[in-house]
């Protein structure tokens, strides 16, 4: 007990506490704080006395079966505490047992695992020292043959016996007199003999020499822990009766045509340092970044004892699945249509009746200039892949592809327009593929309109409709009143049903490029169309000199897949660059293959053009360049939105041109006008043509500072028309476009009556409201129209200054966002004169 129990401890004041208590400061001064403290409620113990119903607040009452319990606790809610303890108890018993049971387990584990490592130890060591005791056997008796055979060499050569006698007798008189046998000495001799055993530990005796101390040694080139390793080997196999001579191993060596040195040691699995010295005996000084040809290393393969197989650098396109599909894995796969035909026939408004979808808005002018890829579902429940193809005579290219990976053509022919030059070369296209034709007559809600007209024109070009007895059928349709469209998608139906279209999804992924471009936010992006297999993330793949690894798959309506399977058209993202359209896309096993595969493709297209290069003789040289001596060229350099346009463009300018004038193409690509591109223009004195793409903000200033002309375009007609009218020198007033001006968007405001309104900072320029606009996203154009709105702060104004903040509205167009960028412009007529 401490020392002060039973007593009050001390206190400010008995009786109430509170009171006043003086506290003193620096330099005399006082102050009189009232104090108030607050007495602990001690809680007492009931006397054994004391009444029973009188116990104190807080005392201890005595339960029924004796326990005492606090106060205010019920019966029930004690038994129900005594229960809550009495298994709380069982359950520390529970957990004690099994402790002790999985102690008693791992215990019993380390002392099997202990027994069986010291029986593997000593047998081990058993076999060890019979090893040993077998060597030493073997010592001894080799030892013992060379005595014999020694003793006998001395007996022939000691002429008189009276020598061996005295020296025997000698032997005894200079022997060492015996040593005390006790520890220390025992001990002794075992040192030295441990010390001095065979002096093979490595050590070095005597002094450190000038020749040691250069030759290597201690402060030299220090031994690596593998040759340490390999000794340990070496002493230990040593001493278990003799080191075992391995075998061989003769492997086969795949040899291309030219091989690195140090990738053929890797293929014989020797040390480059011995291909190198078996080279440079051969007379060939090289290192092993050197190449060398077949032959040679033919030879030193032989040499190292493997054999040689002989391989073409074409032979790793072997590991791509090329394997026939067996009838029993194939099952029914939608049909790919193909929508074909002239220029404003309505093909893509056709399809959007049939897609319920609003495409041809999207397109500049009106025309499709993509292939467009999309799935139908009929309300008969089967689904239709269509191609929606380009019909402008500049996309024959695109149209050909389309006809190479389509199931049915699908002819639009205008009633009130007929055949034209481009429906021509669709039919000429689908007869080359070899695919079935469905004639589509447009159109035929006009008053104009004369379905009769084109069946007649279409037997000219071979194609017999089946209301003129052949064997091609034809709809009567209009995209707009959407007449027909049953009748159309019901004949798609019953010839795909005819062609009996299987495919085996159960295989790796095959399928055609239709379209690829280059996006900003995405990367390379290419549009493909599934024919073999399942495509599915994460699958490698090589597509023409690109490869890569599906990072993700979007289908025609914008939404992620998983997989995409045949005849399903999506986007694919993860490529390593831009393919071209119409190449075949084909899943690898792994990263290295499709690699190796893109690297020598990309390497046989290289050495393709290099030899159309070089191919030309002096004669042929000199023959063309007085050919050209009175030709005028236009150089251009071209750059467009997707690969397919990019294609059209270059064939189209090929096409313009005579005996004294023709254009040039020096580049095209895929992507924005970056600073390179200003830079061949202006070293070539060409200028930059852009369609659907934009300069960067370098490329722009680069313009400006050298004087290159940069021409912006949306609609491929007015670019054909623009360069062959200044490549025939044929240059009236034309109508040219001069930038005042841009503005950025900074925030997108809700106005009621007005729509959304984009409050701006015009960041160079002007802003005029009777200027055109055009709307950018990521330097490719989304939007061109004009303002229906110009206001500075409240006020409608006709035109705003650079730096100043203004708010814009644009006619009938709402998909504005924060960032992007407007494009304020003039149009005037302006002289052009060729120089």
């Amino acid at each position: 007990m401490s020392d002060n129990d039973g007593k009050k401890t001390l206190g400010v004041r008995g009786g109430p506490r509170s009171g006043n208590v003086k506290q003193s400061f620096s330099h005399g001064r006082t102050k009189n704080v009232v104090v108030e403290t607050k007495r602990k409620r001690v809680v007492k113990p009931a006397k054994p006395g004391g009444a029973p119903g009188r116990s104190a607040p807080g005392s201890s009452q005595t339960s029924a079966d004796g326990t005492r319990r606090p106060a205010g606790i019920s019966d029930a809610e004690m038994e129900r505490r005594m229960k809550a303890l009495q298994a709380a108890k069982e359950r520390e018993v529970e957990e004690a047992a099994q402790r002790e049971a999985e102690e008693k387990a791992r215990e019993e584990e380390k002392q099997r695992r202990r027994e069986e490592a010291e029986a593997k130890e000593r047998e081990q060591r058993e076999a060890e020292e019979k090893a040993k005791a077998k060597a030493e056997e073997e010592e001894r008796k080799r030892q013992e043959e060379a005595d014999a055979a020694k003793r006998a060499a001395e007996a022939a050569a000691q002429p008189a016996p009276e020598d061996a006698v005295q020296q025997q007798t000698r032997a005894p008189a200079k022997a060492a007199p015996p040593r005390r046998d006790d520890g220390k000495n025992n001990d002794r001799d075992q040192k030295g003999k441990g010390r001095g055993k065979g002096r093979d530990d490595g050590r070095r005796s005597g002094k450190l020499t000038l020749n040691q101390a250069l030759s290597g040694g201690e402060g030299g080139r220090q031994k690596s822990l593998a040759a340490m390793k390999r000794k340990q080997e070496r002493a230990r196999q040593k001493a278990m009766g003799g080191a075992q001579e391995r075998e061989k191993v003769v492997r086969d060596v795949q040899l291309p045509e030219a091989i690195v040195v140090s990738e053929l040691a890797n293929r014989m699995a020797e040390r480059v340092g011995d291909v190198i010295k078996a080279l440079m005996n051969n007379g060939m000084m090289v290192t092993q970044n050197q190449t060398v040809d077949a032959d040679t290393a033919e030879l030193i393969i032989e040499e190292f004892g493997h054999r040689v197989v002989r391989v073409s650098d074409s032979d790793v396109e072997d590991v791509i699945d090329s394997v026939e599909d067996k009838e029993e894995d194939l099952q029914p796969r939608p049909p790919v249509i193909t929508v074909m035909g002239h220029v404003d026939h309505g093909k893509t408004s056709l399809l959007d009746a049939i897609r319920d979808a609003k495409v041809v808005s999207g397109e500049a002018g009106g025309i499709t200039q993509h292939i467009g890829a999309y799935q139908v579902t009929t309300e008969s429940g089967s689904v239709l892949s269509f191609l929606d193809t380009p019909g402008h005579a500049a996309f024959t290219s695109m149209r050909a592809r389309g006809a190479q990976v389509t199931d049915i053509v699908v002819l639009v022919v205008a009633a009130d327009d007929s055949v034209m030059p481009q429906t021509v070369e669709a039919i000429n296209h689908a007869k080359a593929a070899g695919v079935p034709m469905i004639v589509a007559i447009n159109k035929c809600d006009k008053p104009e309109a004369n379905p009769d007209k084109v069946r007649t024109e279409l037997l000219q070009h071979e194609v017999v409709v089946e209301a003129m007895s052949g064997d091609v059928q034809d709809v009567e349709v209009s995209a707009i009143s959407k007449q027909g469209l049953d009748d159309l998608l019901e004949a798609i139906a019953l010839q795909a049903e005819i062609l009996e279209l299987k495919a085996n999804p159960n295989r790796a992924a095959e399928g055609a490029v239709i379209e690829a471009q280059l996006d900003v936010g995405r990367g390379p992006v290419a549009t493909v169309l599934v024919q073999r297999g399942t495509l599915r993330q994460g699958d490698i793949f090589v597509v023409g000199e690109q490869y890569g690894k599906v990072r993700a798959l979007i289908n025609d309506r914008g939404e992620r897949v998983k997989e995409a399977g045949p005849s399903v058209p999506v986007e694919v993202l993860g490529l390593n660059g831009t393919p071209e359209a119409g190449d075949v896309l084909n899943v690898v096993q792994s990263e290295g293959q499709a690699r190796e595969i893109a690297e020598y493709r990309q390497k046989a297209a290289k050495e393709k053009r290099a030899a159309a290069g070089a191919g030309t003789t002096l004669e042929q040289l000199l023959a063309q360049a007085k050919e050209n001596e009175n030709v005028k060229e236009l150089p251009i350099l071209v750059k467009a939105d997707v690969q397919g346009s990019t294609e059209a463009i270059v064939q189209a300018m090929e096409k313009i041109g005579n005996e004294e004038v023709r254009v040039r193409v020096l580049h095209a690509g895929v992507g924005a006008i970056t600073e390179s591109d200003i830079g061949l223009a202006e070293a070539s004195g060409a200028p930059v043509i852009g369609f659907n793409v934009r300069a960067n903000a370098p490329a722009r200033n680069s313009a400006n500072q050298k004087g290159v002309e940069i021409r912006y375009y949306s609609v491929i007609y007015d670019l054909v028309d623009d360069v062959k009218a200044a490549a025939s020198g044929l240059l009236g007033a034309e109508i040219r476009e001069n930038f005042i001006g841009y503005a950025q968007i900074k925030e997108v405001f809700k106005v009621s009556g007005v729509g959304k309104v984009a409050g701006c900072l015009v960041t160079e320029g002007i802003a005029r409201r009777s200027a055109g606009v055009r709307l950018l996203r990521d330097d490719v154009v989304i939007h061109e129209g004009t303002l229906k709105t110009l206001k500075r702060f409240k006020d409608e104004v006709s035109e705003v200054q650079s730096g100043q903040e203004c708010g814009m509205a644009f006619e009938n167009y709402d998909d504005i966002r924060p960032n992007d960028v407007i494009e304020i412009f003039e149009r005037e007529e302006v002289e052009r004169n060729l120089d």
